[in-house]
Protein backbone atom coordinates (compact mmCIF):
# COMPACT_ATOMS: atom_id res chain seq x y z
CA UNK A 1 0.00 0.00 0.00
CA UNK A 2 3.01 2.44 1.09
CA UNK A 3 4.57 1.82 -2.30
CA UNK A 4 1.68 2.28 -4.56
CA UNK A 5 1.04 5.66 -2.35
CA UNK A 6 4.62 6.76 -2.75
CA UNK A 7 4.50 5.32 -6.77
CA UNK A 8 1.46 7.39 -7.02
CA UNK A 9 2.50 10.69 -5.85
CA UNK A 10 5.67 10.61 -7.91
CA UNK A 11 3.36 10.08 -10.76
CA UNK A 12 1.17 13.42 -9.40
CA UNK A 13 4.30 15.41 -9.21
CA UNK A 14 5.51 14.79 -12.70
CA UNK A 15 2.16 16.05 -14.07
CA UNK A 16 1.92 18.40 -12.55
CA UNK A 17 5.20 19.68 -13.61
CA UNK A 18 3.97 19.16 -16.89
CA UNK A 19 0.90 20.67 -16.67
CA UNK A 20 2.97 23.90 -15.44
CA UNK A 21 5.08 23.61 -18.13
CA UNK A 22 2.28 23.70 -20.24
CA UNK A 23 -0.07 26.57 -18.75
CA UNK A 24 3.24 28.71 -18.42
CA UNK A 25 4.24 28.26 -22.44
CA UNK A 26 1.10 28.67 -23.32
CA UNK A 27 0.57 32.08 -20.87
CA UNK A 28 3.70 33.54 -22.12
CA UNK A 29 3.21 33.32 -25.89
CA UNK A 30 -0.32 34.47 -25.60
CA UNK A 31 -0.78 38.01 -27.76
CA UNK A 32 -1.12 41.62 -25.85
CA UNK A 33 1.29 43.50 -23.81
CA UNK A 34 0.46 42.54 -20.17
CA UNK A 35 2.16 46.37 -18.74
CA UNK A 36 -0.30 48.07 -21.23
CA UNK A 37 -3.50 45.93 -19.59
CA UNK A 38 -2.34 46.90 -16.35
CA UNK A 39 -2.72 51.17 -17.56
CA UNK A 40 -5.41 50.55 -19.19
CA UNK A 41 -6.88 53.43 -20.74
CA UNK A 42 -4.34 55.92 -18.75
CA UNK A 43 -1.72 57.74 -20.82
CA UNK A 44 1.93 56.37 -19.92
CA UNK A 45 5.31 56.84 -22.04
CA UNK A 46 7.20 54.26 -23.48
CA UNK A 47 10.08 54.83 -20.78
CA UNK A 48 6.87 53.92 -18.05
CA UNK A 49 5.67 51.03 -19.47
CA UNK A 50 9.03 49.69 -19.52
CA UNK A 51 9.63 50.02 -15.99
CA UNK A 52 6.51 48.47 -15.31
CA UNK A 53 7.65 45.72 -17.74
CA UNK A 54 11.33 45.52 -15.58
CA UNK A 55 9.41 45.37 -12.29
CA UNK A 56 7.51 42.39 -13.13
CA UNK A 57 10.03 40.88 -15.31
CA UNK A 58 8.04 40.84 -17.85
CA UNK A 59 11.72 41.65 -20.38
CA UNK A 60 13.21 38.31 -19.12
CA UNK A 61 13.46 35.62 -21.01
CA UNK A 62 11.39 32.54 -20.62
CA UNK A 63 13.68 30.13 -19.07
CA UNK A 64 14.19 32.71 -16.32
CA UNK A 65 10.63 33.89 -15.96
CA UNK A 66 9.84 29.97 -15.62
CA UNK A 67 12.47 29.17 -13.46
CA UNK A 68 11.74 32.02 -11.31
CA UNK A 69 8.14 30.96 -11.03
CA UNK A 70 8.69 27.38 -10.34
CA UNK A 71 10.92 28.02 -8.12
CA UNK A 72 9.07 30.73 -5.43
CA UNK A 73 6.06 28.12 -6.34
CA UNK A 74 8.57 25.25 -4.68
CA UNK A 75 8.42 27.53 -1.50
CA UNK A 76 4.52 27.91 -1.38
CA UNK A 77 4.81 31.46 -2.81
CA UNK A 78 2.37 32.18 -5.78
CA UNK A 79 3.93 35.66 -6.31
CA UNK A 80 1.53 38.83 -6.50
CA UNK A 81 -1.74 39.69 -8.77
CA UNK A 82 -0.42 42.10 -11.92
CA UNK A 83 -4.00 43.41 -11.62
CA UNK A 84 -4.24 43.85 -7.91
CA UNK A 85 -0.70 45.16 -7.00
CA UNK A 86 0.02 44.45 -3.10
CA UNK A 87 -2.25 42.02 -3.05
CA UNK A 88 -0.65 38.15 -2.74
CA UNK A 89 -2.32 35.63 -5.25
CA UNK A 90 -2.30 33.03 -1.82
CA UNK A 91 -5.01 35.33 -0.74
CA UNK A 92 -6.70 35.77 -3.61
CA UNK A 93 -6.66 31.94 -3.97
CA UNK A 94 -7.36 31.42 -0.55
CA UNK A 95 -10.53 33.64 -0.50
CA UNK A 96 -11.78 32.42 -3.62
CA UNK A 97 -11.27 28.71 -3.07
CA UNK A 98 -13.58 28.61 0.16
CA UNK A 99 -16.53 30.08 -1.69
CA UNK A 100 -15.66 27.42 -4.46
CA UNK A 101 -15.76 24.96 -2.29
CA UNK A 102 -19.01 25.70 -0.80
CA UNK A 103 -20.83 25.34 -4.15
CA UNK A 104 -18.83 22.31 -4.82
CA UNK A 105 -19.15 20.21 -1.43
CA UNK A 106 -22.85 21.42 -1.22
CA UNK A 107 -23.60 20.57 -5.00
CA UNK A 108 -22.03 17.17 -4.77
CA UNK A 109 -23.55 15.71 -1.71
CA UNK A 110 -27.01 16.64 -3.24
CA UNK A 111 -26.33 15.20 -5.92
CA UNK A 112 -25.25 11.75 -4.34
CA UNK A 113 -28.23 11.95 -2.17
CA UNK A 114 -30.94 12.46 -4.88
CA UNK A 115 -29.17 10.28 -7.72
CA UNK A 116 -27.60 6.84 -6.14
CA UNK A 117 -31.67 6.03 -4.14
CA UNK A 118 -33.43 7.53 -7.60
CA UNK A 119 -31.29 5.22 -9.66
CA UNK A 120 -31.49 2.40 -8.03
CA UNK A 121 -35.11 2.31 -7.54
CA UNK A 122 -35.23 3.18 -10.93
CA UNK A 123 -33.40 -0.21 -11.59
CA UNK A 124 -35.61 -2.22 -9.30
CA UNK A 125 -38.74 -0.44 -11.19
CA UNK A 126 -37.35 -1.19 -14.90
CA UNK A 127 -39.51 -0.43 -17.74
CA UNK A 128 -41.94 1.39 -15.21
CA UNK A 129 -43.64 4.54 -15.76
CA UNK A 130 -41.04 5.87 -12.76
CA UNK A 131 -37.74 4.52 -14.52
CA UNK A 132 -39.14 6.40 -18.11
CA UNK A 133 -39.75 9.34 -16.29
CA UNK A 134 -36.03 9.24 -14.23
CA UNK A 135 -34.22 8.45 -17.49
CA UNK A 136 -35.75 11.28 -19.32
CA UNK A 137 -35.10 13.53 -16.75
CA UNK A 138 -31.38 12.22 -16.79
CA UNK A 139 -30.94 12.52 -20.40
CA UNK A 140 -32.16 16.32 -20.56
CA UNK A 141 -29.62 17.09 -17.68
CA UNK A 142 -26.63 16.42 -19.61
CA UNK A 143 -27.77 17.06 -22.92
CA UNK A 144 -29.26 20.96 -21.87
CA UNK A 145 -25.98 22.80 -21.55
CA UNK A 146 -25.83 24.42 -17.74
CA UNK A 147 -25.59 28.04 -19.02
CA UNK A 148 -28.39 27.73 -19.71
CA UNK A 149 -30.29 26.15 -17.44
CA UNK A 150 -28.67 29.22 -15.10
CA UNK A 151 -30.08 31.94 -17.28
CA UNK A 152 -33.31 30.44 -17.96
CA UNK A 153 -33.75 30.15 -14.18
CA UNK A 154 -32.34 33.51 -13.63
CA UNK A 155 -34.66 34.44 -15.75
CA UNK A 156 -37.52 32.82 -13.98
CA UNK A 157 -36.91 33.21 -10.34
CA UNK A 158 -34.55 36.35 -10.10
CA UNK A 159 -36.50 38.56 -13.08
CA UNK A 160 -39.70 37.33 -13.58
CA UNK A 161 -40.94 36.36 -9.70
CA UNK A 162 -37.86 38.42 -7.67
CA UNK A 163 -37.65 35.18 -5.14
CA UNK A 164 -33.94 34.43 -5.55
CA UNK A 165 -30.96 36.85 -6.35
CA UNK A 166 -29.58 36.60 -9.89
CA UNK A 167 -25.89 37.00 -8.91
CA UNK A 168 -23.49 37.92 -5.94
CA UNK A 169 -23.52 36.40 -2.48
CA UNK A 170 -25.53 38.15 -0.19
CA UNK A 171 -27.67 35.73 2.18
CA UNK A 172 -28.19 31.73 2.47
CA UNK A 173 -31.02 32.62 -0.91
CA UNK A 174 -27.74 33.57 -3.19
CA UNK A 175 -26.98 29.64 -2.91
CA UNK A 176 -29.89 28.25 -4.49
CA UNK A 177 -29.50 28.54 -7.84
CA UNK A 178 -25.83 28.00 -8.66
CA UNK A 179 -25.97 24.96 -6.26
CA UNK A 180 -29.04 23.63 -8.41
CA UNK A 181 -27.35 24.15 -11.38
CA UNK A 182 -24.28 22.14 -10.26
CA UNK A 183 -25.84 19.96 -8.99
CA UNK A 184 -28.73 18.77 -11.29
CA UNK A 185 -26.38 17.90 -14.41
CA UNK A 186 -24.08 15.86 -11.80
CA UNK A 187 -27.49 14.39 -10.56
CA UNK A 188 -28.15 13.48 -14.33
CA UNK A 189 -25.18 11.83 -14.86
CA UNK A 190 -24.90 9.86 -11.67
CA UNK A 191 -28.38 8.50 -11.69
CA UNK A 192 -27.94 6.77 -15.27
CA UNK A 193 -24.55 5.29 -14.12
CA UNK A 194 -26.39 4.10 -10.43
CA UNK A 195 -29.39 2.82 -12.83
CA UNK A 196 -27.11 0.51 -14.79
CA UNK A 197 -24.69 -0.95 -12.43
CA UNK A 198 -27.93 -2.10 -10.10
CA UNK A 199 -29.76 -3.68 -13.31
CA UNK A 200 -26.07 -5.29 -14.07
CA UNK A 201 -25.82 -6.77 -11.00
CA UNK A 202 -29.17 -7.88 -10.15
CA UNK A 203 -28.60 -10.21 -13.25
CA UNK A 204 -25.25 -11.78 -11.54
CA UNK A 205 -25.97 -15.41 -10.53
CA UNK A 206 -25.69 -14.99 -6.77
CA UNK A 207 -28.24 -12.07 -6.70
CA UNK A 208 -30.66 -14.68 -8.89
CA UNK A 209 -29.50 -17.25 -6.25
CA UNK A 210 -30.81 -15.02 -3.33
CA UNK A 211 -33.94 -14.72 -4.93
CA UNK A 212 -34.48 -18.24 -5.24
CA UNK A 213 -34.09 -18.95 -1.75
CA UNK A 214 -37.07 -16.27 -1.16
CA UNK A 215 -35.28 -13.67 0.31
CA UNK A 216 -37.22 -10.46 0.84
CA UNK A 217 -36.03 -8.01 -2.06
CA UNK A 218 -35.37 -5.29 0.07
CA UNK A 219 -32.83 -7.72 2.11
CA UNK A 220 -31.31 -8.51 -1.59
CA UNK A 221 -30.71 -5.02 -1.71
CA UNK A 222 -29.18 -4.23 0.97
CA UNK A 223 -27.01 -7.21 1.51
CA UNK A 224 -26.22 -8.40 -1.68
CA UNK A 225 -26.80 -5.48 -4.31
CA UNK A 226 -26.08 -1.61 -3.06
CA UNK A 227 -22.25 -2.40 -2.17
CA UNK A 228 -21.49 -4.14 -5.48
CA UNK A 229 -23.56 -0.94 -7.63
CA UNK A 230 -21.32 1.26 -6.04
CA UNK A 231 -17.89 0.10 -6.91
CA UNK A 232 -18.53 1.46 -10.83
CA UNK A 233 -19.64 4.72 -9.09
CA UNK A 234 -16.91 5.07 -6.97
CA UNK A 235 -14.52 5.20 -9.88
CA UNK A 236 -15.52 7.85 -10.84
CA UNK A 237 -16.82 10.31 -7.93
CA UNK A 238 -12.88 11.56 -8.26
CA UNK A 239 -13.38 12.79 -11.76
CA UNK A 240 -17.04 14.02 -11.44
CA UNK A 241 -15.49 16.07 -8.23
CA UNK A 242 -13.10 17.49 -10.82
CA UNK A 243 -16.12 17.97 -13.25
CA UNK A 244 -17.86 19.76 -10.56
CA UNK A 245 -14.83 21.97 -9.94
CA UNK A 246 -14.22 23.00 -13.90
CA UNK A 247 -18.07 23.81 -14.16
CA UNK A 248 -17.99 26.23 -11.43
CA UNK A 249 -15.80 28.18 -14.31
CA UNK A 250 -19.08 28.97 -16.61
CA UNK A 251 -21.38 29.23 -13.50
CA UNK A 252 -19.57 31.29 -11.41
CA UNK A 253 -19.39 33.71 -13.72
CA UNK A 254 -22.80 33.94 -14.91
CA UNK A 255 -24.11 34.04 -11.46
CA UNK A 256 -20.94 36.62 -10.39
CA UNK A 257 -19.98 34.35 -7.26
CA UNK A 258 -16.47 34.84 -6.16
CA UNK A 259 -14.89 31.64 -6.36
CA UNK A 260 -12.13 30.72 -8.32
CA UNK A 261 -14.25 30.20 -11.57
CA UNK A 262 -14.83 33.78 -11.25
CA UNK A 263 -11.37 34.44 -11.01
CA UNK A 264 -9.69 32.08 -12.97
CA UNK A 265 -11.90 33.90 -16.00
CA UNK A 266 -11.27 37.40 -14.89
CA UNK A 267 -7.83 36.50 -14.40
CA UNK A 268 -7.61 35.54 -18.15
CA UNK A 269 -9.75 38.76 -19.90
CA UNK A 270 -7.45 40.73 -17.68
CA UNK A 271 -3.97 38.20 -18.51
CA UNK A 272 -2.78 37.68 -15.11
CA UNK A 273 -0.75 35.16 -15.77
CA UNK A 274 0.67 34.01 -12.31
CA UNK A 275 -2.95 33.88 -11.05
CA UNK A 276 -4.03 31.85 -14.06
CA UNK A 277 -0.77 29.29 -13.68
CA UNK A 278 -1.69 29.09 -9.81
CA UNK A 279 -5.38 28.18 -10.43
CA UNK A 280 -4.54 25.90 -13.19
CA UNK A 281 -2.37 23.82 -10.85
CA UNK A 282 -4.12 23.48 -8.13
CA UNK A 283 -6.73 22.07 -10.09
CA UNK A 284 -4.51 20.10 -11.78
CA UNK A 285 -3.19 18.65 -7.85
CA UNK A 286 -6.96 18.28 -6.75
CA UNK A 287 -7.86 16.01 -9.68
CA UNK A 288 -4.65 14.15 -8.84
CA UNK A 289 -5.19 13.83 -5.18
CA UNK A 290 -8.87 13.16 -6.16
CA UNK A 291 -8.10 10.25 -8.57
CA UNK A 292 -5.53 9.06 -5.88
CA UNK A 293 -8.15 8.89 -3.11
CA UNK A 294 -10.68 7.15 -5.45
CA UNK A 295 -8.34 4.03 -5.84
CA UNK A 296 -7.94 3.19 -2.10
CA UNK A 297 -11.44 3.70 -1.28
CA UNK A 298 -12.21 1.13 -4.14
CA UNK A 299 -9.54 -1.41 -2.67
CA UNK A 300 -11.14 -0.62 0.97
CA UNK A 301 -14.40 -1.06 -0.44
CA UNK A 302 -13.92 -4.46 -2.32
CA UNK A 303 -11.81 -6.42 -1.09
CA UNK A 304 -10.94 -8.39 -4.15
CA UNK A 305 -8.68 -5.38 -5.19
CA UNK A 306 -5.39 -5.57 -4.47
CA UNK A 307 -3.05 -2.32 -4.87
CA UNK A 308 0.71 -2.30 -4.33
Amino acid sequence: MLAYLINRLLQGVIVLFIVSLLTFTVMYFLPGDPARRMVGQSYVTEEQLNNIRERWHLNDSYAERYWSWISNLATGDLGVSMMRPGITINRMIGDAAEMTLRLTILSFFISLAVAIPIGMLAAMKRYSLFDYICMLGSTLGVAVPSYWIGLMLIVLFSVRLGWLPAYGYDSWKSYILPVFVLAFEEMATLARLTRGATIDVMNQDYVVTARAKGLNQNVIMVRHVVRNALLPIITILGYRMAFILSGTIIIETIFAWPGLGRLFFDAIVLKDLQVVQAIVLLLTALIVIMNIVTDLTYALIDPRVRIG
